[in-house]
């Protein structure tokens, strides 16, 4: 029975369990403030505090998470989640469609700022990991949680980069894996760029990020993946952009909408990004072409 609850426990990832505990947790504390029982919960009630959330200006994204957390939390106790009533799904719909859906994107950080921001790094270890960090995560458009996850076995060095495998993502929860090659840079190389942190951190097995404590002395433990998105920010900030516009996900972001630009096939980008479906990279394709060819020009 507690392996059984260990397995059961392993379904969703820790960081979903994470986010779920922590968003369940401040629907509890608003029901009691209210004298009104969270688990199990009543239709009602879940309807009642979407709305409240609402004024608080809560996107309907983060609604949607908070929504995922209460009906979790109903399934692992055995009872009914109150999210699959009709009242609520309406409550839910009625706050889309009055709030609207659209997504506030963050900035890619193209091929240009991700080697102007490389390029601004300071002369120090920190600066060294950064800069790896940074040219590594555009090159192998890696999400922040990928690119913290990887250990030196993960890294094998090819003729023409590197192969990296990536044991594990956000679309890969049952460890299937993947390889991807990373490409090398004449100007800025994502393979000279690591090299030269391992050798500075003298790493040779274990995490290949990892975190470096005010007396420059390096940790054994790895990076977390909030630490890669304040990275980007911070260079971003370096090089004169608004660094509230930029995430850890801009390397990615920024490598598709570059790669793009520069006419790679959706199909090579894919070999990258490991995107399931080329539907969702059709949108970096039309933000780089949007003003190729425009049905307008030349109209005026």
């Amino acid at each position: 029975m507690a392996a059984a609850a260990c397995f059961a426990a392993a379904e969703k990832a820790p960081t979903t369990r994470l986010a779920y505990g922590t968003d369940f947790r401040i629907f509890s504390a608003w029901c009691r403030k209210r004298d009104l029982d969270p688990l199990p919960t009543l239709p009602a009630t879940v309807a009642a505090y979407l709305a409240y959330e609402v004024g608080q200006n809560l996107r309907p994204s983060t609604l949607g998470r908070r929504l995922a957390a209460i009906q979790y939390a109903h399934q692992h106790a055995g009872h009914e989640p109150p999210t699959n009533a009709e009242a609520v799904k309406a409550t839910l719909r009625g706050i889309r469609r009055t709030l609207g859906i659209a997504r506030r994107r963050k900035a890619p950080a193209t091929a240009s700022m991700a080697k102007a921001m490389a390029r601004s790094v300071p002369d120090s270890l920190v600066g060294i990991r950064d800069r790896a960090i940074l040219l590594l995560g555009f090159a192998g458009a890696f999400r922040r949680s990928e690119l913290v996850a990887l250990d030196v076995t993960d890294i094998q060095p090819a003729d023409c980069g590197l192969r990296v495998t990536i044991r594990r993502s956000k679309v890969d929860q049952e460890g299937e894996g993947a390889i991807i090659a990373i490409a090398p840079g004449s100007t800025d190389c994502p393979t000279r760029a690591l090299v030269a942190w391992l050798a500075a951190a003298g790493i040779v097995e274990g995490p290949v990020f990892r975190s470096i404590n005010k007396a420059g002395k390096v940790s054994l433990a790895r990076l977390c993946d909030r630490s890669v998105a304040n990275i980007v920010k911070q260079y971003a900030e370096r090089v004169g952009l608004d660094p509230k516009m930029f995430s850890g996900h801009s390397l990615r972001s920024g490598f598709l909408t570059s790669a793009a630009a520069n006419g790679a096939s959706i199909f090579k980008m894919m070999d990258v990004s490991r995107h399931k479906s080329a539907d969702t990279l059709r949108g970096y394709v039309q933000d780089a072409e949007l003003f190729k060819n425009h049905a307008g020009a030349g109209l005026l």
